[in-house]
């Protein structure tokens, strides 16, 4: 007789992902657009580049969050790993990225760049013209600026900025006042170029470049005369990133903020670069200083900001070596206003296939519309957007009560988010600062309107900000609509965030900290309950990340009832999907692609009777508990089916771009099998909507 089968702990570590490896797994698939033949040359210098910043952006937040856990303590993942672990395991993965990064700089893209007449010229292969050329603009436009500090007991080692480039110089000989020299540290200015472009009748070529961390170690003797060089080296750190404020202890957080944001290029250091020629007793010393550990080194085979190298896509006007362009769809002409179109249907925009201006539209239209009363939105991230900022200023002038919650604590957005809030509060606009302890980051949008006898409301939620930027790069959804029950919860929700309202029961809108999360899991508790009463069950998702163990543990539990579970996540999953008995019914596939895929879409069969969201949120710890989010429906069917087809089955048939999470958390790239045409959800987008 069988004996039956244990039952799984849904809880054990071994079912979990650590994060910090999973986004990591993520930056490897980027870096694979930059070796991908299939991309435009000059989009695979972009791929490298972001990869490489990411990894930055990683070191900055990530790892220094890992180690303020093993310096304070803190409670340990669902993944089981302890930080000292998984600091270890960190680096050994960063370290596999960063030679993979290099390798393809190296040998893959920086000949074939030569190869199509776009030269970085190394040191070496400076011929005489070249040298000359370069030794005077050594003189002329960066010796001037530069300040090197010699090191000894009445100058000590001085503060390093967060990834700025820098210069260790070994020294040998005695300067104009006797001392001994020993070593120097020069450091580059902010204001100075990182890439240098050479005039062609120097170089020959129309596009020949120069790093300036090559000009600096090729004259760097310039600023020691009488003294003999017997070594230059560059070197980069990169620093904590995170900033602190106690809100609860703060009177004013947009002071408390600019007070953070001052010294955040000089917190802790967390990773440093260096030549990799450098000797060892120099990076001994840079360590200690530093304060870092052996593994926390990285010798770099070319220049220590390869990221910056991404200027050479603007400098190159070589439209077939780039993605083609692609003009965004606008709204067709239809009679009457927007608000008249709105009370007719609501509309869905999908970004960055459908043009941005619709929104901003919609906003200098209530600026200047004498019966709009009110106008209320959200600012996470805005990319200083002119033209929306002046909307807004005007509809203030314009005497309308015009409210808007500015997320300060955007990360990397914070200083010019203060900024955004000064320039509205002086026109008279109502900045909020969002709630305590909560970064708001929804996205919505909220315009009054006197129609007659009754007051109506417009409404725009998306899955990503309001910013004009991003919106051509980012796949986002928008939905634009005049319901009167979203109108309605849109505006609870506004009133929460602006004043001390209570709890609140919202009839569509699905919110976080309060409802999303225990919404989410009730959902799916229903697919699973579906699926052993042998109905239909299925759910189709789509996100950037997923670490929350509830959701997780839910998704497993549903797996195990035999639920179909299809997941697009772009980044970090936490989930291990293929273990047998747990999640053999759930597949994750991550798309990486000439767009960054940023829209949150979670779709449930629910037996015939399906439901779609669109949300602001991941299925993250932070977005799901301890932030400001919405997650809303999309009611009219038409667009449901636009939705469910266009940003989930579109994207599941993906072969070109695609690449399936394995249990052992790597991934592996999906190509076109046996007599299957390629498929480009991101090409089929374009084609479909742009024409």
């Amino acid at each position: 007789m069988d004996q039956p089968q244990p039952t799984p702990d849904l809880r054990d570590p071994a079912l979990y992902l650590n994060r910090e490896l999973s986004q990591l797994e993520f930056n490897y698939r980027v870096l694979a657009q930059a070796m991908d033949p299939s991309v435009p040359l000059l989009e695979r210098l972009r791929f490298l580049c972001i990869s490489c910043t990411n990894l930055d952006e990683f070191f900055e937040i990530r790892v220094a969050a890992v180690r303020h856990q093993l310096d304070y303590g803190g409670s340990i993942g669902p993944d089981g790993l302890g930080a000292a672990t998984a600091l270890k395991l960190i680096h050994e993965k960063a370290s596999g990225l960063v030679e993979a990064q290099y390798r393809c700089w190296n040998e893959v893209l920086r000949p074939e760049l030569g190869a199509a007449g776009i030269r970085i010229l190394a040191r070496d292969s400076w011929n005489a013209r070249q040298q000359r050329w370069l030794r005077n603009y050594f003189r002329d436009e960066i010796l001037p600026v530069l300040s090197p500090l010699g090191l000894d007991p009445a100058h000590p080692f001085p503060r390093i900025l967060n990834k700025s480039l820098n210069i260790v110089v070994v020294l040998q000989g005695k300067d104009a006042f006797g001392r001994a020299g020993h070593m120097a540290i020069v450091r580059a200015p902010r204001s100075l170029p990182r890439i240098i472009q050479l005039p062609e009748r120097v170089s020959g070529g129309a596009h020949d470049f120069v790093l300036l961390s090559a000009v600096l170690g090729a004259f760097v003797d310039e600023l020691f005369p009488g003294m003999k060089v017997k070594g230059a080296y560059q070197f980069r750190v990169t620093r904590n990133s995170e900033l602190f404020v106690d809100e609860e202890e703060v009177e004013n957080l947009a002071l408390a903020l600019k007070d953070e944001l001052a010294g955040r290029g000089f917190r802790r250091a967390m990773r440093l670069e260096i030549a990799e020629n450098c000797p060892r007793p120099i990076v001994k010393t840079l360590l200690k200083n530093f304060e870092l550990p052996e593994n926390a080194v990285y010798r770099i085979n070319g220049p220590v900001n390869l990221n910056r190298v991404i200027q050479v896509y603007d400098l190159v006007d070589r439209p077939e070596l780039k993605f083609p362009p692609f003009q965004p769809r606008k709204l067709p002409p239809e009679g009457g206003t927007i608000f008249e179109r709105l009370r007719e249907g609501d509309v869905l925009l999908h970004h960055p296939f459908d043009s941005f201006n619709s929104v901003l539209e919609l906003v200098q239209t209530a600026a200047i519309d004498p019966n709009v009363l009110a106008i209320k939105q959200t600012l996470y991230r805005t990319g200083g957007d002119p033209a929306l900022v002046e909307a807004l200023v005007q509809a203030a002038r314009n005497g309308k009560d015009v409210t808007v919650v500015v997320e300060l604590r955007a990360r990397f957005d914070e200083e010019a988010n203060i900024l955004l809030a000064d320039r509205l509060q002086e026109a008279g606009v109502q900045v909020v600062y969002g709630v305590v302890g909560y970064k708001t980051h929804a996205k919505m949008l909220l315009i009054v309107r006197r129609e007659g006898r009754k007051l109506q409301r417009y409404v725009h939620l998306g899955t990503g900000n309001y910013h004009a930027g991003t919106a051509k790069a980012y796949t986002d959804i928008g939905l634009m609509t005049a319901d009167a029950d979203l109108g309605n919860d849109v505006h609870q929700v506004f009133q929460q965030l602006s004043g001390l309202a209570p709890a609140i029961k919202l009839k569509r809108l699905l919110q976080s900290p309060f409802t999303l999360h225990a919404a989410l899991i009730a959902k799916i508790e229903r697919e699973a309950r579906h699926a052993r009463a042998g109905r239909h069950a299925r759910i189709v998702a789509k996100m950037n990340a997923i670490n929350e163990p509830g959701v997780i543990r839910a998704l497993y539990e549903a797996s195990q009832a035999g639920v179909r579970i299809d997941l697009l996540v772009r980044g970090a999953c936490c989930l291990r999907p293929g273990v047998p008995g747990v999640s053999e019914n759930i597949r994750v596939r991550s798309v990486v692609g000439r767009f960054l895929e940023h829209s949150r879409v979670y779709w449930f069969a629910n037996n015939g009777a399906p439901e779609i969201f669109c949300a602001s949120a991941d299925w993250m710890e932070r977005n799901l508990l301890r932030r400001v989010e919405t997650c809303f429906p999309i009611l009219d069917p038409r667009l449901a089916g636009r939705v469910f087809d266009e940003e989930l089955a579109n994207y599941l048939a993906d072969n070109t771009q695609s690449w399936e999470l394995q249990p052992d958390g790597s991934y592996r790239r999906i190509r076109p099998e046996g007599d299957e045409m390629p498929h480009s959800a991101q090409a089929a987008l374009l084609a479909k909507l742009c024409g």
